[in-house]
């Protein structure tokens, strides 16, 4: 069930952030009309007896309308003027005139002499109605001219009258109103009407959200963006916006609301859910109907109600179905051998209607008189004592001849909520005799030339009367085979063994015997003869401890031999930190002696020709700037505009392409970068790499067409989409870029900036590796090291060797794709949170690697520790990556063992890293939740630190993947402020060790060998050096 709602959830999520385009009927808002006024005494005529208003029937209404007419075709050089009245511009920026007139034919005029069939339209600015008879002048250079206007029909006798009508608009208008003026040069015409006006969009409704009526833009190809507010009983999914175009209409929507829980979408509108029914999220699907055993009795519902004797679990989604606690096991029977019992039941008849069913076992101790105790921790059981999903349990470590009851109890998830604690089933027993167990403590107490002496303890459970004691020895050069014996009584616990050769090694243990038989052999200790009297005792661990010694005085030597290289180097290199979000260095490179760059190349490196656009003819098609179409703009980049367009590939034919142009002004060096990009991605074929189209050069702009990539960036996609992933479908991502990476790889080709940010996604979640901008291949010079455009490396994603000297290979975007997996599982979270670079530097330095995301599968961290080694050959190669995800991918059930969590490891407290609680949840982007925290007393990090997921949902935290995001800080948070969060041992992957190898079809290594080096177990007192 829970499942089901997820994908309804997700699907919902991606018709949100869908974009189309809708269109409403454009609004006008008029500022003058002549056909409604009943006089045009405003308007002004020069000369005075050109143009004359008279009066005439509306051909549309019937009604009479005043009109002007001029036809002074007898006389030459005709400059007839007519001015309207001023007109304020209101709102408007961009003004339509509609102008309605008749024009007679010249040729059926008699005895003309001056006769023209067209007139001018002009237009003048003013603040203010401040035009005279003789202001502004009548002349073209005093207006602005907005066209020659030549009727579409004209009429040759005087009873058919041809009416034309022209639209035309003037502005951007700059001032608070405009005149109208119409010069007329010999023209026989009627001016029928005129009609301004300015175009808005009006109010509309859609995806429960409302945008009010909005104004055009100043230009023609304007686009005004508004921003629309939630209906009642609805919040915002995604703020949702609209576009106002020029003439009037909405086009690009974009986001919108969603209906809060407990409501439905209807019309236009949220209504809340009607008795036995409830929603406990907020969307835009339809409240649903109870579940079984549950009743929502009022309107608005967000959840429904258990009926009695049902209950719902902690985890249990809303619209799950509430349930009841097991009923007891059945037929229980015990097996007892010595001191161990073998239980064994059968399932209870009822289970309560749930698929969760486990059992517990209660073991006590009895006296003879019934008096019974729980047992105590030396008791084993097999496979656990609680969360027992097997009908059986060995039960081992008992006493011998003693009286025991155990009660099995059958629980569900809603076992603990119900409180119920009788369904369980319970057997009486008494323990057979048994073996005593381990003697301990054997100590050499003295020895001669020939004999040693020991003594020992009792052991711990003697499980009877112990008869005697065995004394096993043989001699260390000889093996076992050459075991010898001695027997003492049961009554003491020292023995001396005589008869051995003087100087000689000897390995010897001691065991107890009851009528039960001898019970297990003590631990073995070496001890040696000496004709020098008493000799201290060799245990088996004393060559282990003198070579831990040996060890860590070597390290110790090797520790201040580095500082001191580390201290002189720094001395000579002394440079301040920057901690922006990339290291820079200065020109004078750090460069590495003795490193020998690969010579194989099987591509060719732009950067060897002369001229740039020499390598982009080579390697890239040069298409013709008629097959493209761009059709908007989505981002910008370094070089320029980023947009969005089509490829005309044949006929009727077009692909979607997305197209980098390069801004105009760019000199020859910045030309130069952009088309070397282009140079090296035309070299690449492969399924995850992005590929190039093409590249424009011959005309202006220069563009660089790729594949068109539905979903962006992989950072940006996954924190849009958080926790909304299936394991595999995140495994199948990173996959995608390992096989990527795989070919560059390949080809001897370094990326040196892989990052989520710099990989695509597209509709179908194929990831492609992009942005070439930073990538080099090694010259074959020695000493060669690689420079950036503006020196900067991204550190939080560079290898060690890499920040330090410049030495950047596959095996440092190996490192650089560890960090990326981990992006991808955390769902977009940036890499070492809100540290500075320098502490990062040096966290790595020391040894400590990013701890595994929230659920993250054991495996993939064991990944990401995989190519975090500190050494680069002891990292995977991407061939062996991509190999150990097929395998994880064909099983798996091995991504269902999540890998344990691991305290951050920093010397930074929470009180350090955010100074509030609104601090805290703004840098995970969670903001929205401050009120909600504050409301219910979470008021300081120490609060939050201890918060669980229920308090979690019962403030309101209802999303998944913000529940998830918060409790996975919490738990950082936790551990930073625990007493020992500054003096702890070293991560599983401290000093680039990896994490203990996995079985059952786990990464065990990608590398086929051990690895030998690094086993240091010394503690660290803040991890980062200060």
């Amino acid at each position: 069930m829970a499942a089901g709602r997820t994908a309804q959830t997700s699907a919902f999520a991606l018709w949100t952030i869908f974009v189309w385009i809708f269109t409403v009927e454009a609004a006008e808002e008029v500022l003058l009309d002549t056909r409604s006024m009943s006089t045009l005494a405003g308007w002004t005529v020069n000369p005075t007896n050109s143009w004359i208003e008279v009066s005439n029937l509306s051909p549309d209404t019937g009604h009479p309308v005043r009109t002007y007419q001029v036809c002074q075709v007898q006389r030459e050089d005709q400059n007839n003027w007519l001015r309207t009245e001023w007109i304020p511009k209101k709102e408007g920026q961009r003004i339509y005139v509609e102008i309605r007139f008749s024009i007679r034919e010249c040729r059926d005029i008699p005895n003309v002499v001056s006769c023209k069939e067209t007139f001018d339209f002009y237009y003048f600015e003013s603040d203010q109605d401040d035009a005279t008879d003789e202001y502004p002048a009548w002349n073209e250079s005093a207006y602005t001219k907005v066209d020659r206007i030549a009727a579409d029909g004209r009429f040759s006798n005087v009873n058919v009258q041809e009416i034309n009508k022209e639209i035309r608009n003037i502005g951007p208008i700059t001032k608070d109103g405009f005149y109208l003026a119409f010069q007329d040069s010999g023209a026989c015409m009627s001016l029928l009407s005129v009609r301004v006006y300015y175009k808005v969009c009006p109010t509309v409704a859609h995806s429960l959200a409302t945008f009010n009526k909005t104004v055009t833009g100043p230009e023609v190809t304007s686009l005004v963006q508004a921003a629309g507010s939630c209906v009642p009983n609805a919040e915002v999914e995604a703020q949702p916006t609209v576009q106002c175009t020029s003439d009037g209409k909405w086009t690009l929507f974009a986001g919108g609301c969603r209906c809060l829980p407990g409501h439905e979408p209807e019309s236009d509108g949220c209504t809340a859910c009607h008795d036995g029914t409830f929603k406990p999220e907020a969307g835009n699907d339809a409240c649903l109907s109870c579940p079984a055993r549950s009743r929502a009795s009022y309107a608005a519902a967000t959840i429904c109600t258990c009926q009695n004797g049902f209950y719902r679990a902690e985890d249990d989604e809303p619209s799950d179905a509430c349930t009841a606690p097991p009923s007891k096991p059945r037929n229980m029977v015990s097996t007892v051998n010595k001191t161990t019992v073998d239980l064994s039941w059968e399932a209870p008849l009822d289970d309560g209607g749930r698929d969760d069913l486990v059992y517990k076992v209660v073991c006590q101790q009895c006296t003879e008189g019934g008096v019974c105790t729980q047992c105590d921790d030396s008791v084993r059981y097999d496979p656990s004592k609680d969360n027992i999903r097997a009908s059986w349990v060995k039960i081992q470590g008992l006493m011998a001849h003693t009286r025991y009851r155990f009660e099995v109890h059958a629980e569900n998830g809603v076992s603990a909520v119900s409180g119920v604690t009788d369904r369980f089933e319970s057997i009486a027993l008494k323990t057979n005799v048994a073996a005593p167990s381990q003697v301990e403590g054997v100590t050499q107490i003295g020895s001669t030339e020939m004999s040693l002496s020991i003594s020992w303890s009792p052991p711990r459970k003697p499980n009877g009367v112990i008869l005697e004691y065995r004394v096993q020895y043989y001699p260390l050069r000889d093996g076992p085979t050459q075991t010898k014996f001695a027997k003492v009584d049961g009554q003491v616990t020292q023995a001396t063994v005589e008869h051995l050769d003087m100087g000689e090694e000897y390995v010897l243990q001691v065991q107890a015997r009851t009528i039960a038989g001898y019970g297990q052999l003590s631990q073995p200790v070496t001890m040696r003869t000496d004709a020098n009297g008493s000799q201290a005792p060799m245990t088996g661990d004393q060559p282990v401890m003198i070579a831990a010694i040996a060890a860590a005085g070597i390290f110790v030597l090797l520790v201040f031999v580095l500082v001191v290289i580390f201290v002189l180097y720094r001395r000579r290199n002394r440079k301040p930190p920057s901690d922006m979000d990339k290291l820079e260095y200065s020109n004078g490179e750090v460069r590495l002696p003795g490193f020998v760059a690969p010579r194989v190349k099987t591509y060719i490196d732009p950067h060897t020709y002369e001229d740039p656009q020499h390598a982009v003819l080579e390697f890239a098609k040069e298409l013709e700037p008629s097959c493209l179409t761009i059709e908007q703009v989505i981002g910008g980049g370094e070089f320029g505009d980023v947009c969005k367009g089509r490829l005309k590939m044949g006929k009727g034919q077009y692909l979607d392409v997305a197209i980098k142009t390069l801004k105009a002004g760019s000199n020859d060096k910045m030309k130069g970068d952009f088309l070397t990009e282009a140079s090296i991605m035309g070299q690449f074929t492969d399924p995850n790499v992005i590929k190039l189209q093409g590249v424009i050069t011959k005309s202006r702009p220069v563009m660089i067409v790729t594949e068109y990539m539905e979903n962006g960036s992989l950072d940006t996609f996954l924190r849009k989409h958080d926790g909304r992933f299936q394991v595999p479908q995140l495994v199948g991502m990173i996959r995608g870029v390992a096989s990527g990476m795989r070919y560059l790889a390949e080809m001897n080709y370094v990326h040196r900036d892989l990052a989520a940010r710099n990989v695509l996604v597209n509709s179908s979640l194929v990831c492609k590796v992009s942005d070439f901008g930073l990538s080099r291949v090694l010259e074959d010079d020695p000493d060669a090291a690689y420079t950036t455009r503006g020196g900067k490396i991204p550190v939080r994603w560079t290898a060690p060797e890499a920040i330090a000297y410049r030495k950047f290979t596959s095996a440092s975007d190996v490192w650089s794709y560890g960090v990326l997996v981990w992006e991808v599982m955390s769902y977009g979270e940036r890499p070492y949170w809100n540290w500075s670079n320098q502490d990062v530097i040096k966290s790595v330095e020391a040894g400590y690697r990013l701890p595994p995301p929230m659920d993250c599968p054991k495996a993939i961290y064991q990944l990401m520790s995989d190519c975090w080694q500190k050494e680069r050959n002891a990292r995977p190669k991407f061939t062996a990556i991509v190999a150990s995800l097929d395998k994880l991918i064909r099983n798996p059930m091995v991504l269902k063992v999540l890998a344990q969590p691991r305290p951050m490891h920093h010397h930074s407290t929470s009180s350090d890293l955010y100074s509030s609680v609104p601090e805290w949840l703004d840098s995970l982007s969670l903001g929205r939740y401050t009120e909600n925290f504050l409301k219910a007393g979470f008021t300081n990090l120490d609060c939050v630190a201890k918060i669980t997921l229920r308090e979690l949902q019962s403030i309101g935290v209802t999303m998944i993947g913000h529940q998830k995001k918060i409790m996975n800080s919490a738990q950082m948070l936790r551990a930073q402020a625990s007493p020992n969060a500054n003096l702890r041992a070293p991560s599983p992957i401290a000093n680039g060790q990896p994490l203990p190898h996995m079985h059952g079809g786990g990464v065990s290594s990608l590398h086929g060998t051990p690895n030998m080096h690094h086993h240091n177990t010394r503690h660290i007192t803040h991890a980062l050096p200060v």
